[in-house]
């Protein structure tokens, strides 16, 4: 039971991480990303579609961007979601493909990224910890019940904390890769 805890909270843990990389790749640096536009909904065909899911999508340079449409049909619905994103970008459309060129940031843009990406991080830090409290609260729930021994509960406390200062580092470093990454230009 108490190795089930330390691996529901690992895995747990490691989803938290996982949603925070995914978050990080959506933000937009001054560098073109296809990942900001991977979850961009398309409404095509009388139905909401991923931008992944009807067009291909690449980076030849680094600040453009090139939609291609599998259906040329759709391309007026590919640009009109792209217009309404909200990500400040403006699409070209030349009737085959669509072409992104990415501006660079501001200083006081990068500035304001670099504050949500710590804030964001923060927020993950917090979901860590919280998972190592209900840890902790299952392990004394069996300690309570005399499943376990005094001395085997703080072990596993010990381990749920080793455990929880490594994730803690993981978002650290995956914040300081990220916010290098908006400032850097």
């Amino acid at each position: 039971m108490k190795d089930e805890i330390l691996s529901e909270m690992s895995k747990k843990m490691e989803k938290t991480v996982h949603a925070l990389d995914r978050e990080f790749k959506k933000m937009r640096t001054g560098r073109a990303s296809t990942s900001i536009l991977e979850d961009m909904m398309v409404e095509c065909y009388g139905t909401q579609m991923h931008l992944n899911q009807t067009a291909s999508m690449s980076s030849p340079e680094s600040r453009l961007l090139i939609v291609q449409p599998w259906d040329q049909s759709i391309i007026g619905d590919i640009e009109k979601a792209i217009l309404k994103s909200g990500l400040g970008l403006t699409p070209m459309n030349d009737g085959k493909l669509i072409r992104i060129s990415i501006p660079p940031l501001t200083e006081e843009r990068r500035k304001e990224l670099a504050k949500v990406a710590k804030k964001t991080a923060e927020e993950s830090k917090i979901v860590i910890r919280n998972h190592r409290r209900e840890s902790n609260e299952l392990l004394k729930e069996l300690k309570k019940e005399s499943e376990i021994s005094e001395d085997e509960m703080y072990k596993y406390q010990d381990k749920v904390q080793k455990t929880t200062d490594e994730f803690i580092e993981k978002i650290d470093s995956i914040q300081t890769e990220k916010e290098k990454e908006i400032l850097e230009f």
